[in-house]
């Protein structure tokens, strides 16, 4: 489905609302990709959170459905705002838009939200995801993203979705391989992978305390 910007379906202020709020000199989607609120002496982390939690909650469907329908920044935004406050409904939209892999980036938010939903259905879209692009050695695109995501929920469902794809010498292995610099890669790792969706998903779940 080719995209549409938000003001041609009567939603044009969404962009400016959600996805290019300043903080600290960055637009939110910038935050968001480069994980700067992880980081403990960012000073912007406290507002940049309590904004990110209001917006989340105060968001209607239909302008999370504006933002998914245009380019990355805006569905990069709409996926983690979806995850910070776990819209289950939008489960089958961001699987869709994840195994379509249309736009750079906003893969890894998908897989943020996935983890964040936390179910078997979630499990099976990242295991769909994986299934089909682990195997494509010439693509890098999230596939460590979703790999980290889907070792979370195994750890969480007492699930082994994973373990085929990070046997030794399996896909996993076959894919890192096969970048163009493999040496200059070592987080590679499945342990990397769920270190840093674990990262994401705890901070996400220590916000609550932000709500009042």
């Amino acid at each position: 489905m080719p995209s549409q910007r938000p003001d041609e379906v009567g939603y044009g202020h969404v962009v400016e609302s959600y996805v290019t709020r300043m903080y600290g000199g960055l637009p939110r989607y910038l935050v968001l990709n480069g994980g700067r609120f992880l980081g403990p002496r960012w000073w912007h982390t406290t507002r940049f959170t309590r904004h990110l939690l209001s917006d989340a909650a105060a968001i209607t469907d239909e302008e999370l459905e504006a933002l998914l329908g245009y380019e990355w920044r805006s569905r990069l935004t709409a996926a983690w705002l979806i995850g910070v406050d776990r819209r289950a409904r939008f489960r089958e939209r961001l699987g869709d838009l994840l195994l379509a892999s249309e736009v750079c980036y906003s893969g890894s938010a998908y897989c943020f939200a996935l983890a964040r939903l936390g179910t078997h259905a979630d499990a099976e879209i990242l295991t769909a995801y994986l299934d089909r692009y682990l195997p494509r050695t010439d693509l890098h695109y999230d596939q460590p993203a979703a790999l980290g995501a889907l070792l979370r929920l195994d750890a969480l469902l007492g699930t082994h979705h994973a373990d085929r794809f990070t046997q030794p010498d399996g896909l996993w292995d076959q894919w890192v391989n096969a970048l163009i610099h493999p040496s200059n890669h070592p987080d590679h790792t499945p342990a990397e992978q769920r270190r840093w969706t674990d990262l994401h998903c705890d901070f996400a779940n220590g916000w609550t305390g932000l709500r009042r």
